[in-house]
C-alpha cells in the first residue's frame, strides 16, 4: 500500500490518507465469514522463479494452451500463461517422452513439427539438442543443480513452436520461449501450494514435504522455506509416546500437562494420565487412521480426535472424550462422507471445527461431559472447493485459520464469536488491559450503546460481528466494567485497566502500521525503513493527553494533544529518539508516535516496540536498510 504524501500535505494528511485507505479494506466482518487468504501460493526456493508443489504431467493442447496435472490429480489449464483454470474430467494423454538414451540417460522429447532436428531431454537437468541428438547442451544447470528444482518429472513442446517448451518438476511448472536459454515459472496463481498442515500462527508456519515455510507479516510475494523444526518436534513426540506405549508408531499425538494422547493407523486411541507412565486404549471400529488429536489446554481430560474413515470416508470420523480417554463417543453425526484431517476447538463456547475432504465444518458440543452434539454445518464464505487439510484457532480463540489442498491458508473471525463475544484491543486483537482513551473491539456482536464504568462510551463503528468502542479518558482504577447493549440484549465484561497499555496497529495480515514520515509510504518487507529516516507509528493505549481532549471527538489537525506519559521506542531493544507522541490528527483513539531511525543500522528485519510507564507493546518486525 502506498499513500501519496508531500511536505505540502504535512504529517496529518499522511495519517488521514493511510487510515482512509485502511477503511476501504476494513476490519468489519460480514455475517457470513469474511475469509481472506494468508500468504501467496508460491515459495521463495532460490530457483528461476518462485516455486510451488510438484507437477506430475505437462502437455500442450493443439491450440497451444498449456495443461498440467498436479499430484492431487487435478488438471489445470492456462491459455494466457498468467491465469489458471480447473478442467473437470480432463483426459490426461499418455507420456510423450521417449525412453531412449540421451545425455546422462535422460528421457527425450521430439517437437511436433515434422522434420525438426531439435530434441529436448530431462534427467538431472534439462538438455537441448539442435541436431537430432548428436550433441547436447545443458540449459538449466547452475551451481551444480537445475534452476527448475528437482526431480524433473515431465517435459512438453508446443505444437506451434519448437522453441516453446515446458517442464514439470518437483517444484512446479516452468516455461521457456527460446529453447531453454531462459526460463520463467508459471506457479503464481496456480492452486498447487504444497502445504499439508498448519504448524503455528505467529508467524503462520506450514508443513511441506521435507520442510516448512513461514509467512511473516509484511511479506508480499512468496513463502520463506525454513528448516523442519516444528514438524521435527512433532515427529519426535509421536515417536517418544509410541515407544512409551509399546507400539510401533503413532499417526497422531498430542500432550498437555500430565495427559498424553496418541492414535494409530488402525483407529486405536491411546491415552495416558501420567505423562506416559501408564496407558489406556480404546478402539474406534471402522474409523480408519487417526489423523489428528486436539487436547483442551484448560482441562486435558477433554480431547477430540479425527479419523480418515475406513470405507470411502465413512464410519466414525470425529470422536471425543471427557474423561481422559477412558471412553470416546462418536460425534460424527451428519458429517458428510470423507476423511477428516484436522481439528481444533474453543472450549468456552463448545465449538468444534474439523477440516475434511468436503471443506471445514463446525458443531457445538459439551467437551466436559458426554452429551449429544448439534448438527455439523459447513462454513460458508469465499473459500475454494477443495479438501481442507487443517484448521486452527489463534491463542485467544478469535481468528480461525484453515488450510486447503493447493489453495493455501485462509483466515476469518472465528464464527463462534457470534455466540460468545469477546472484548479485545482494537489494534492488535490482544487481551491486554484497557487504558484511558484506548480503542476496544467487541468481537461477535453489534453494539448500539456502551458504558465504561460510570461514563458513556462512544461506539465508533459497528457491524453484525464487530463493534469498536473508545474507553473514556476519565476512567480510573485497576479494573472497569464495560456494559454494552446489543440486538440480543445487554452484555457486561470486566476489563483490567491501566494508566497506559500501548499497542501498535496491525492490519488484518499482522503487518504493523508504520510509515516513512518523509515519503508517506507504508513500510514492509519490500519497502524497508532507511537509516536516518523518520518513521511514524500508529498506536493506541497511551493514556491521557495534554491538553485534555473529549472522548469520541477526532483530534485536531493543528497542535494535537500530547501523550502525558513519556513514550519510548525501542529498535532491537535499543532506545531510539522519539520526536513526538500525540493523538493522530483527525481520528479518534489513535496516537501517532514519531521516531528517528539511527544513521547506522544492521540491514534486515529488526524488532520494534513502544513503551510507556514500563508497559510495553507487543514487538513487531520492521525491515531496515542502510
Amino acid at each position: 500500500m502506498q499513500v501519496k504524501w508531500s511536505h505540502r500535505m504535512g504529517r496529518n494528511a499522511t495519517v488521514r490518507a493511510l487510515l482512509t485507505a485502511l477503511a476501504v479494506g476494513g476490519t468489519i466482518w460480514a455475517q457470513t465469514p469474511d475469509w481472506r487468504r494468508v500468504g501467496s501460493l508460491v515459495l521463495d526456493g532460490g530457483l528461476a522463479s518462485p516455486s510451488s508443489g510438484a507437477v506430475q504431467r505437462v502437455w500442450y493442447t493443439a491450440e497451444g494452451a498449456l495443461r498440467i496435472q498436479a499430484v492431487s490429480g487435478a488438471v489445470f489449464e492456462t491459455a494466457d500463461f498468467e491465469t489458471w483454470k480447473w478442467i473437470a474430467a480432463a483426459r490426461v494423454p499418455a507420456a510423450a517422452l521417449e525412453v531412449e538414451t540421451g545425455p546422462a540417460n535422460a528421457r527425450v522429447s521430439r517437437p511436433a513439427e515434422a522434420g525438426s532436428p531439435i530434441r529436448y531431454a530431462i534427467g538431472s537437468s534439462v538438455y537441448r539438442s539442435p541436431d537430432e541428438g548428436r550433441s547436447w547442451t545443458d540449459v538449466t544447470l547452475a551451481g551444480g543443480q537445475s534452476i527448475l528444482g528437482s526431480p524433473l518429472i515431465d517435459l512438453a513442446v508446443s505444437p506451434l513452436d519448437p522453441e516453446d517448451v515446458a517442464v514439470a518438476s518437483g517444484s512446479g511448472i516452468w516455461r521457456s520461449l527460446d529453447g531453454g536459454l531462459s526460463w520463467a515459472g508459471l506457479n503464481e496463481g496456480l492452486p498447487n501450494f504444497p502445504a499439508r498442515r498448519i504448524l503455528s500462527l505467529s508467524p503462520v508456519r506450514v508443513e511441506l514435504a521435507g520442510g516448512e515455510a513461514i509467512w511473516r507479516p509484511g511479506q508480499k510475494t512468496a513463502w520463506t522455506p525454513v528448516a523442519a523444526e516444528f514438524s521435527g518436534r512433532e515427529r519426535a513426540l509421536r515417536s517418544s509416546l509410541a515407544r512409551q506405549a509399546g507400539v510401533a508408531e503413532f499417526t497422531a499425538a498430542a500432550a498437555t500437562g500430565d495427559f498424553a494422547y496418541g492414535g494409530g493407523a488402525d483407529g486405536r486411541l491411546w491415552a495416558s494420565p501420567d505423562r506416559g507412565g501408564s496407558w489406556r486404549t480404546f478402539p474406534v471400529t471402522g474409523g480408519g487412521s487417526v489423523e489428528a488429536v486436539f487436547v483442551s489446554p484448560a482441562d486435558p481430560r477433554a480431547a477430540v480426535a479425527v479419523l480418515s474413515g475406513a470405507a470411502e470416508g465413512r464410519g466414525p470420523r470425529v470422536v471425543r472424550t471427557a474423561n481422559g480417554g477412558l471412553f470416546w463417543d462418536d460425534i460424527t453425526a451428519n458429517l458428510p462422507p470423507g476423511a477428516a484431517h484436522g481439528v481444533t476447538a474453543d472450549i468456552a463456547s463448545g465449538t468444534i471445527y474439523v477440516a475434511t475432504d468436503g471443506g471445514v465444518f463446525s458443531t457445538t458440543a459439551d467437551l466436559a461431559r458426554f452429551a449429544p452434539p448439534s448438527s455439523w454445518t459447513k462454513l460458508a464464505g469465499d473459500l475454494p472447493d477443495a479438501r481442507a487439510f487443517d484448521v486452527r484457532l489463534d491463542e485467544g480463540g478469535n481468528q480461525l485459520f484453515a488450510l486447503f489442498e493447493g489453495f493455501g491458508v485462509y483466515a476469518t473471525l472465528a464464527p463462534h464469536r457470534q455466540i460468545d463475544p469477546r472484548v479485545v484491543n482494537a489494534l492488535d486483537h490482544s487481551t491486554r488491559a484497557a487504558a484511558p482513551g484506548s480503542l476496544l473491539s467487541l468481537l461477535g456482536a453489534r453494539a448500539s450503546s456502551a458504558r465504561v464504568g460510570s461514563f458513556d462510551a462512544p461506539v465508533l463503528a459497528a457491524s453484525g460481528t464487530e463493534s469498536q468502542i473508545q474507553v473514556p479518558f476519565e476512567v480510573e482504577g485497576s479494573s472497569v466494567a464495560l456494559d454494552v447493549r446489543t440486538a440480543t440484549g445487554a452484555r457486561s465484561f470486566v476489563l483490567p485497566l491501566q494508566p497506559v497499555s500501548p499497542s501498535i496497529f496491525l492490519d488484518r495480515d499482522g503487518s504493523p502500521m508504520i510509515l516513512d514520515a518523509d515519503r508517506g509510504v507504508l513500510l514492509d518487507g519490500s519497502t524497508p525503513a532507511r537509516a536516518g529516516s523518520r518513521i511514524q507509528i500508529l498506536a493506541t493505549g497511551l493514556g491521557r493527553v495534554s491538553p485534555a481532549w473529549p472522548t469520541g471527538l477526532p483530534a485536531p489537525a493543528a497542535n494535537p494533544p500530547k501523550a502525558v506519559a513519556p513514550v519510548r521506542v525501542f529498535l532491537d531493544k535499543t532506545p531510539i529518539e522519539v520526536s513526538r507522541a500525540t493523538l493522530a490528527p483527525g481520528y479518534i483513539g489513535f496516537y501517532l508516535v514519531e521516531a528517528q531511525i539511527p544513521d547506522v543500522v544492521n540491514p534486515g528485519p529488526a524488532e520494534l516496540y513502544i513503551e510507556a510507564e514500563n508497559q510495553k507493546s507487543a514487538a513487531v518486525s520492521v525491515t531496515l536498510v542502510q
